[in-house]
This record gives C-alpha cells, sequence and structure tokens, in this order.
C-alpha cells in the first residue's frame, strides 16, 4: 500500500504540472498597474520586500545609460562574428501549434556584427526578422561597460545566472509570448519597446505548448511558449483566454528604463519604430527560495528539459560525427 501511494502521488504531482497552475496563482490573481520607480529612490530592503519577495514586476527609470545606436555597436563590435536567429516573417501568419521550432530553437546563422549592420541599412534583416539575441558581452569591448553592476548592487539583486546579453532587433521584431524560470531585468539602451505581461497564474489560460514536446523537438519547441496571438486570438480555440485578457498588462520601455520581470511572469517584446532596437539583460537566482520550489512554472520547465535529454544526446552524437561539428556543437549549446 505504501508503495502504491507513492505512486499516486507522483502521478498526480505530474499531472498537476500539466493541468494546473494553484501555486503560482497565490499572490497574483487580480490585476494591477505595474509600478514605476526612479532608481534613486530605491534601496535594495525596499526593492526585495516590495517587488523581489512577491514577485511583481516594476519599471525602474532614471537609468544613467549610453545610447547604443547602430554606429556606437558598430565600432565595438566591428568584425566580430555572433549567432542570429534567423526567423522569417512568414511564421507570424501561421497557427502557433503548426511550428517546428521557436526563441532559440529557430534555425541559426554567422555573421559579423557588421554585416548585420548592413542588412539593417538594407532592410533586409527587416524582412528576414535577423535577430541578434542572448548574445553574451563577455568577450566583447561593450563588457567593460560597469553600469550594469552598479544598477544590480543598487537594487540588491544576488547570484546572477550567466552573463549580461546584448539583443538587437530591427524595428517590428517580435518576440513571441513566454516565462522564463529565473528573474530578469531588462533595460533598454536604443530605440522603445512595448511588452505585454501577464501574470503565472494564468499559464493554463495562455494555452502553453505541453511539455511532451520537447520528446520530438528537443530545445526547439518550449513547454514555457503560448500557443496563443495574444494581439490577434482566437478565441474560438482559445476560449479561456478571455480569462487571461483580465490579467493583461502592456507597458512601452523607453532608452534608459528597466523593467523587472520575475520568474514565471509571461511576457511578450516587439521592437517599436522601423530602425535598430537595444537591449541588454540578466537573470537572477530566485529570492526568496521558496518562491522558486512552489513554483508550477518552474517545475513545468524542469520536467521539459528531462523529456529532451534523449533528443538532445541523439543531436551530440550526429554533431561530433559532422564535418562542421565545432558549429553543430555551438548552436545545440546556445539553444540552452
Amino acid at each position: 500500500m505504501g508503495r502504491l501511494r507513492k505512486v499516486y502521488l507522483t502521478l498526480h504531482f505530474f499531472m498537476r504540472l500539466t493541468t494546473d497552475n494553484t501555486a503560482d496563482s497565490i499572490a497574483d490573481n487580480t490585476a494591477v498597474s505595474i509600478s514605476r520607480m526612479e532608481l534613486s529612490s530605491i534601496s535594495p530592503d525596499l526593492f526585495f520586500e516590495r517587488y523581489q519577495k512577491t514577485g511583481t514586476p516594476v519599471i525602474i527609470t532614471g537609468l544613467k545609460v549610453d545610447d547604443w545606436n547602430l554606429e556606437y555597436l558598430c565600432k565595438q563590435l566591428d568584425r566580430q562574428e555572433f549567432l542570429f536567429r534567423y526567423y522569417g516573417r512568414e511564421r507570424y501568419q501561421q497557427d502557433k501549434r503548426t511550428w517546428q521550432n521557436i526563441g532559440s530553437g529557430v534555425p541559426l546563422k554567422t555573421m559579423s556584427f557588421t554585416d548585420y549592420a548592413k542588412l539593417l541599412h538594407s532592410h533586409e534583416a527587416h524582412e528576414k526578422d535577423l535577430y541578434l539575441a542572448k548574445c553574451s558581452l563577455k568577450n566583447t569591448k561593450l563588457a567593460e561597460n560597469n553600469f550594469f553592476s552598479n544598477i544590480s548592487q543598487q537594487l540588491g539583486l544576488k547570484k546572477p545566472i550567466g552573463n549580461v546579453n546584448l539583443w538587437v532587433a530591427p524595428g517590428g521584431h517580435l518576440e513571441c509570448l513566454h516565462y522564463d524560470t529565473l528573474d530578469g531585468i531588462l533595460i533598454q539602451m536604443h530605440g522603445a519597446k512595448k511588452v505585454l505581461l501577464f501574470p503565472p497564474s494564468q499559464t493554463y489560460n495562455l494555452y502553453p505548448f505541453s511539455i511532451f514536446v520537447h520528446l520530438l523537438r528537443g530545445l526547439e519547441l518550449r513547454a514555457w511558449f503560448s500557443t496563443v496571438y495574444p494581439e490577434n486570438p482566437d478565441l474560438v480555440a482559445f476560449p479561456k483566454f478571455k480569462k487571461a485578457l483580465e490579467h493583461k498588462q502592456e507597458l512601452i520601455l523607453e532608452p534608459g528604463e528597466m523593467l523587472y520581470i520575475p520568474m514565471g511572469w509571461w511576457h511578450e517584446v516587439t521592437a517599436l519604430g522601423d530602425e535598430m532596437v537595444c537591449s541588454v539583460n540578466q537573470f537572477w537566482g530566485v529570492y526568496p527560495i521558496s518562491r522558486a520550489i512552489l513554483s508550477w512554472c518552474r517545475w513545468r520547465v524542469i520536467f521539459s528539459n528531462m523529456l529532451a535529454i534523449p533528443y538532445l544526446l541523439t543531436k551530440f552524437a550526429i554533431a561530433f560525427l559532422s564535418q562542421s561539428r565545432q558549429q553543430q556543437i555551438k548552436q545545440i549549446f546556445y539553444r540552452f
């Protein structure tokens, strides 16, 4: 009987991950406006108690940052090569449920930043929706700028996960609705972005991809992305999305502003205007730890990653046998 009870509890827990999000609804079942606060008026204690502890987004204004326009980025990055995501505009006319890849799982193209700048000038980058995403600043001249560490110290953020990342997009680029399993801060450096936000409590009203897609697609498709177009929803196919709309928040992030996005908060980001838009971000450990442990959103990702292991091992084996071994392995690691 004891063994049967353990099996029952395990199955019950697993089903909760795929059909419910009770734990994530405790603190965010009512829509509230996103606050705006001056950086100079925030202390680490205030930020923790009011925003980090409760998992509440906030816009921080008054950041003293340089204008990272295209000319500046070309001087700093020059002929250095990066991986660019090749989205293609046609995908946004398709039902997301038919997509074979998403996010960092889309096809990748290697080129120098100077060549990318030329495509931005000619608007070919706009037509093909070429995106420099999750680009570590660690091995670039941009890493010499220490403004980011000063900001994180003033907020009292602890345990950075990974490096500071650069995000450069053509105007009109859309990063589809998804959530992260870490706390993140997004700082706008040039141009503006529109951000849609939904709380973790709305996860199953946003129709995420099933965790089982990872068995067949590894990390090319991801369970933490929504199958709904939130600004053009099919309410016949996705009737529960009406409830999510009651919790929707929309904001514009301008240069010199920072958005704190707590773990589990769904966000869709659109680069505004017709030119280049640039941001930087970094992910941070989730505190208090109980906020991470009790999050069904986070557990969904953990199980998804476990299901992706067989597919990833196969990909690694194929990459090792390939003549372009180094490039293929680099692309696999990029998807993490």
